[in-house]
């Protein structure tokens, strides 16, 4: 096999954690995922966000691969957190990052998992693919008693299967999803109880909790032909700690979709914004921030505190290990923001109010 001329197994496996990035199969054909009405995101096969374009062309991944100016991660990045022991309920606000863009939330007596990845590999295959550098700040059997999982969208390093199987089987959560990825967690557990929704709508968790999905500027794919067959989002929970803005993965677009938030919900008490998955910037900026836009989606939240994720544990695109967190140090001096306002967070880190 030339290198040059066809992916790696490991390549493509990475291609296939981002859900094909890049491949957009326009031939029409079933929905495996949803039937449901058209919208104006949805024309009855696959979701888009409008004037959004993310997809690139099997050649734009080609190219991308045979170009790749990756710099190397270490085999192993630990963090300089011991795994988190968390307690089993807090009143007020408790946040730990699991790694990569899973969390625990901890808030008002309730215990909330986002986009929950304990696999070695953010894959869909045990073999190849991305590896994680440093094990979950939190380990499995030290998880609270957990009341919600949320899921942002199906890619691999946010939707591991058999980590939410699991998880369910083991808790028996309520999990709530963009339209569609019920089909795909009942694939990994039928009795699975998801509640879906579509953006703009919303989930009671109780005790004056609320979930709300609302739009992001990215994609959704498990394979080569389904891209955008499932709906995706970014997360507003609503409690009597405050608000909590929570993005999975999103371009920064013209940046509307950061000043709708401050204005439908007020300037979020935390927000949760990824930070790394960015090079190269001519693939990768219609769908992920870098650290400047991060930076730039924070001033336009006026959030009070922000948390940085997505970044230091799978690598995923070819920025080295600890350049978002250098690049989030810069951005910040650059804006004149205290750097204790935004934090790179690492496996096992602890915020709390």
């Amino acid at each position: 096999m030339k290198r040059r001329s066809l992916l790696t197994v490991a390549s493509a496996a990475t291609v296939m954690t981002l859900g094909g990035v890049g491949y957009a199969a326009h031939r029409r054909g079933r929905n495996p995922y949803y039937r449901g009405p058209t919208s104006d995101h949805f024309d009855g096969l696959r979701f888009f966000l409008p004037e959004q374009a993310t997809d690139k062309a099997l050649s734009d991944v080609l190219r991308w691969q045979a170009k790749r100016q990756r710099e190397p991660w270490p085999k192993s990045f630990p963090s300089p957190y011991p795994a988190d022991r968390p307690p089993e309920r807090v009143a007020g606000l408790r946040v730990v990052l699991i790694g990569h863009a899973s969390y625990l939330v901890q808030v008002a007596g309730r215990n909330i998992l986002i986009d929950p990845v304990f696999a070695k590999r953010a894959s869909p295959v045990r073999f190849a693919g991305p590896k994680r550098v440093n094990p979950p700040g939190i380990a499995f059997a030290d998880l609270p008693p957990i009341d919600a999982v949320l899921v942002t969208h199906n890619h691999y390093d946010h939707l591991d299967g058999p980590s939410l199987a699991r998880i369910w089987q083991a808790h028996q959560p309520l999990i709530v999803a963009p339209l569609g990825n019920d089909t795909i967690l009942r694939g990994y557990d039928d009795t699975m109880h998801v509640e879906t929704r579509d953006w703009g709508q919303s989930v009671d968790l109780g005790d004056g909790l609320q979930v709300h999905l609302v739009p992001a500027n990215h994609w959704s794919a498990r394979g080569v032909n389904d891209r955008r067959m499932a709906l995706w989002c970014a997360f507003v929970i609503t409690s009597p700690r405050g608000v909590h803005y929570h993005v999975g993965d999103t371009g920064f677009g013209d940046g509307s979709l950061f000043s709708d938030i401050r204005a439908r919900f007020g300037p979020p008490r935390l927000a949760t914004l990824p930070i790394g998955a960015y090079e190269p910037r001519w693939f990768m900026h219609a769908q992920h921030v870098d650290p400047a836009e991060a930076v730039r989606a924070f001033a336009l939240l006026g959030a009070e505190q922000a948390l940085g994720h997505h970044w230091g544990t799978f690598q995923l695109t070819d920025e080295g290990v600890e350049r978002p967190a250098e690049a989030l140090t810069a951005a910040l001096g650059g804006a004149g923001i205290a750097p204790g306002r935004f934090l790179a967070l690492r496996p096992g880190q602890v915020w709390e109010v």
